[in-house]
Formats: structure tokens, C-alpha cells, sequence
């Protein structure tokens, strides 16, 4: 028995979470990792009302789905941001206000608390998401960017996640953060600086996607082996990069699906991720959740590659060795056969005879 094989809901919220269930089961998923947003799981109605909770258990309960993580990232990305317009089309009413970016930061941070509250009532240890970053646009060191400002933005993202994180401890869950571009870490050495800078406190780790570091030119793997104790959820996805000369990593100010752009994602098995060398890598930190896809490809129909993705992680996901493959050269390791008797040799000849 593998890694249960679940869907990201995020970039299906367009559907209705009475709908996208059962084509989930039909595209061949054990479960969901459902979006705080559309209709597929809202916080505040679960920490409202037991009812809330309980018709989503019967739901998926009802097309055999279970959920092991939650998603909230687009209000955990305004958590540590700098607003403008672009957050206001990301953020519910109740969080954006009336857009102060120090009030939408605030509600923000409250939002996300309720997330861990949620999830324990729902039964799930995991929330997965974004925490946004005052120092992204910094990236770039011009106008030159002092060690001071970046020091202030880690600082800042603790300042803001630490009281959330108590909320986390308290009630026993855990935030993975999708290290990604425009997060506070969104590679190996931020995402070392991020947990130094809230003391390595074990509420927070990562929500492993590949697919971010692929584009980057950071290996996957390289990033597994660094944070085998903070690995906390894992996100199946892939992306290829398309550098014929004329675009570059930064994409040129194209929008995902351009065929110009430097880089784009794609539907798992048809980008450059090396998926047999994370399912080894997995293995070796023995991970035992789930594989949980985030299905983004702007040039495929997303139920064909949805379906086809389902069927790709169950064929990679291959069990870790119990024995070494050399160990059957050992003539002291051979087999007794039943209740200690000699075994027998090739055609029946017992073994010394």
C-alpha cells in the first residue's frame, strides 16, 4: 500500500465541492487537500458549526475521500505583504476591509490562527500555505539593499508568525510553508533563514513542491536532504523550463501559459522534475503522507491531466527496500526454510548433502 495520491482543490474552486468530489474519486484520487477558499472548506463556518464539519465528513465520507491537509495560502500570503491592488482580488471581504494594508496584514494573521483551530476540529494536523514576504520585491539588490532591510523583513515574518504559531502548538498542528518565489523562503538558504529566524520551532516546516525549486535551478532533492525533519506535507508538481535564448528565468513579464516565457508549469510526467529521484529521496527520510497533487498546466484539459496525474504518482510512488539487494550473496543469510530445517538446493537436493 502506497502514499494515499490526493488532489490540491485550490485551482478547482471554480467547482463546487459537491461536484469536484465525486469527479475526484472517478480521476482516480484517495482524497483532497481542500482550498480555504471557493466553497470547498470555509474557516469560519467550521469553527461556527459542528453541522458545517459534519457535512463535509459525510461528503467525503460518501465517495470514499479522506483529507489530511488543508490549504489556506492566498490569506497567508497577505500576512506578511505589502498590499496593493493585486491582494484585493486574492482576499474575502472580511479579511480585506477596507484595504489599510496594516489592517488586511492583521486580519490576516487572526484568519490564519483560525485556520489551526479549524483544522483540529476537522481532524487534520497539517495546514499547508503561503506566509508573503515585505522583502520580495528586494530580491533584485537595486537600489542597493542593505543586510539591514533584508534582516528587517526576517524579522518582520517573525514578528508577524510566532503568535500564529502559538496558536498552532496549541492546538497541535503544523504549517507547511510552499517555499516559493514571493514567500520568505523560497529556496535552500531562505528557507534556513526562515527557520532560524523563529528559533526552529517545530510548528513550522514546509509544504515540499518541486516544482518552485525546479525553475530556480535548485535541486528538488538537494532540498529534501537539508529538511528531513521539516518535510510536513508534499505537493506533486511539475515545470519545465523553455530557455531558447530570447526569455529568461524572470518570464519577461509574460502570463502563465505564454509560449514565451523562460519557464511554465506542467501537468506531473511532462516537465523536468525528476519524480523517481523525490520518491527515493521520500523514501529516505521515511515520509509516509500523502502525495498530494497540484495540478497546473495551461496548455492540457485539467480532468485528462488531473486523471493522468492520479496514475503517475501511484506508479512512482514504489515502496523502500527491506533488505539490501546484496544481502542474498551472503551464504550465511540463507534461508532455514520452515521450523529450522535445511533448505534445498535447485532441484530438491538438500542444501549439504
Amino acid at each position: 500500500m502506497g502514499r494515499p495520491i490526493t488532489l490540491f482543490t485550490g485551482q478547482w474552486a471554480d467547482m463546487p465541492i459537491a461536484k469536484l468530489a465525486p469527479l475526484t474519486k472517478e480521476m482516480g484520487y484517495d482524497g483532497l487537500e481542500l482550498a480555504c477558499w471557493g466553497d470547498h472548506f470555509d474557516v469560519r463556518k467550521a469553527l461556527e458549526s459542528d453541522a458545517y464539519i459534519q457535512q463535509h465528513r459525510d461528503l467525503l465520507e460518501k465517495h470514499g475521500l479522506q483529507v489530511f491537509c488543508l490549504g489556506n495560502h492566498l490569506t497567508g500570503q497577505a500576512v506578511c505583504d505589502l498590499i496593493d491592488e493585486r491582494h484585493r482580488a486574492i482576499l474575502p471581504d472580511h479579511i480585506w476591509g477596507d484595504g489599510d494594508p496594516e489592517g488586511v496584514r492583521r486580519r490576516a494573521a487572526e484568519a490564519m490562527k483560525d485556520t489551526a483551530r479549524a483544522a483540529r476540529a476537522f481532524g487534520v494536523d497539517v495546514v499547508s500555505g503561503f506566509t508573503g514576504s515585505s522583502i520580495w520585491a528586494n530580491v533584485y539588490f537595486f537600489p542597493p539593499t542593505s543586510p539591514a532591510i533584508v534582516e528587517r523583513g526576517f524579522s518582520d515574518f517573525a514578528e508577524r508568525w510566532n503568535p500564529i504559531l502559538d496558536v498552532f502548538d496549541e492546538v497541535g498542528v503544523r504549517f507547511g510553508l510552499e517555499v516559493h518565489p514571493s514567500e520568505i523562503a523560497y529556496d535552500i538558504y531562505t528557507a534556513e533563514r526562515a527557520l532560524d529566524a523563529l528559533g526552529r520551532r517545530k510548528a513550522f516546516g514546509f509544504n515540499f513542491d518541486p516544482s518552485h525549486l525546479q525553475w530556480q535551478q535548485v535541486d528538488p532533492v538537494a532540498f529534501i536532504n537539508r529538511f528531513p525533519d521539516r518535510i510536513y506535507h508534499v505537493h506533486m508538481k511539475d515545470a519545465a523550463t523553455t530557455l531558447d535564448g530570447t526569455s529568461g528565468i524572470l518570464s519577461s513579464h509574460l502570463e502563465f501559459g505564454d509560449h514565451r516565457r523562460g519557464w511554465d508549469f506542467r501537468s506531473i510526467g511532462h516537465g523536468d522534475v525528476d519524480f523517481n529521484a523525490i520518491i527515493r529521496a521520500l523514501n529516505r527520510i521515511a515520509y509516509a503522507g500523502p502525495l498530494s497533487v497540484e495540478w497546473e498546466d495551461s496548455g492540457m484539459d485539467r480532468v485528462y491531466g488531473a486523471s493522468e496525474s492520479a496514475h503517475f504518482c501511484r506508479d512512482v510512488d514504489f515502496p523502500p527496500s527491506d533488505v539490501a539487494f546484496d544481502a542474498a550473496f551472503d551464504s550465511s543469510a540463507a534461508d532455514t526454510g520452515p521450523a529450522g530445517h535445511s533448505g534445498s538446493a535447485p532441484g530438491g537436493t538438500p542444501k549439504g548433502g
